[in-house]
């Protein structure tokens, strides 16, 4: 217990030194007693601005996307029992992603000036994720769902839906297409207080509901025949705990974009500090999340300032060797 609660303050402090920091940097460099001054009300207008309308709302919606990714993660290696399950890797991201991209393309160039469209489209989101979850589940079902079969047909339904998300890339408008690029990459760069307004209900809503399930994932990363001896009812557990890994994964990829990797790294991180207990490894996973999409967002702001790109490239970058680290180790 003393081990688990020094590694929550550190991870905490971590958060909070990257927040700090990241509020200093940018195109406008702005020095720590400025903004403390703008926090206390006394900042000149043109920090306040940069301040709470620019940095903050992707910093909150960092946190809130890192947070929901990792848990989602967290679920579907449990209930899968592959560590290399992750929302992006199973095609859920990518269900996700044609969801929004869909709404984009029928919409058209108006979708930005629609009023309330940062609440629509965690609808959308949801929707193409749990079309991309039941295809998963079905086509993975023969007399059950075993780990492999379960990444096997999730790899596949990615690659499918990544075509279909390119034939309707192709056929938008320039600007719909530029936007929708930008965004399957990874993107939290337009965040405003909507899209935090948006997202955070449903992470306040989810993730209570996963900490009450913690005990059945920890049985359910038993196997089958453990859950079952133990009164576990597997395949109906399974399905809830998807839906709620669905759910946040869709949540979290409305408003960040495709960012992939996250799910799968948080997860491992976790587990190697405090252990498989799902009580403890989730709330660590939610918080080492939560740092590596506010640290990416950082870098993706000033490795290349004035110019930005894409948080998804740099989470990719940091977690695409830890994955292939996996790979290779997983027998």
């Amino acid at each position: 217990m003393k081990r688990t609660v020094f590694i929550y303050a550190v991870l905490v402090l971590l958060i909070f030194g990257v927040f700090l920091l990241s509020l200093q940097m940018g195109t406008m460099t702005i020095a720590p007693l400025e903004v403390l001054r703008t926090f206390m009300g006394s900042g000149t207008e043109e920090h306040a601005l940069v301040l709470f309308e620019f940095r903050l709302p992707r910093m909150v919606i960092a946190l809130l996307v890192g947070t929901g990714l990792a848990i989602s993660g967290a679920i579907l290696q449990s209930i899968s029992r592959n560590e290399l399950a992750d929302p992006g890797i199973l095609g859920i991201n990518a269900g996700a992603g044609l969801g929004v991209v869909l709404f984009i393309y029928f919409v058209q160039g108006s979708y930005t000036a629609l009023g309330g469209t940062a609440f629509f489209l965690p609808i959308f989101a949801f929707v193409g994720a749990l079309t991309a979850a039941f295809l998963i589940y079905t086509l993975a079902w023969k007399k059950g769902v075993t780990p492999i079969r379960l990444l096997l047909v999730g790899i596949g339904i990615n690659a499918g839906f990544t075509a279909i998300l390119i034939v309707f890339q192709l056929r938008m408008n320039p600007n719909d297409f530029m936007q929708a690029t930008v965004w399957l990459n990874g993107d939290i760069w337009g965040a405003t207080w909507h899209e935090t307004l948006a997202t955070l209900p449903w992470m306040v809503l989810l993730i209570p509901l996963v900490m009450m399930q913690a005990k059945t994932l920890n049985v359910m990363r038993l196997g089958d025949p453990s859950a079952v001896s133990l009164g576990i009812k597997v395949e109906r557990t399974r399905r809830r705990l998807l839906v709620l890994a669905v759910m946040l994964a869709g949540a979290s990829v409305a408003v960040g974009g495709a960012i992939s990797f996250l799910g799968l790294v948080a997860p491992h991180i976790a587990r190697r500090m405090v252990g498989p207990r799902h009580q403890v490894m989730i709330p660590t996973a939610a918080m080492i999340g939560a740092l590596i999409l506010l640290f990416s967002d950082m870098i993706s702001r000033n490795i290349l300032s004035p110019s930005e790109i894409p948080v998804g490239i740099v989470v990719a970058i940091l977690g695409a060797p830890y994955f292939l680290y996996l790979l290779m180790k997983t027998p």
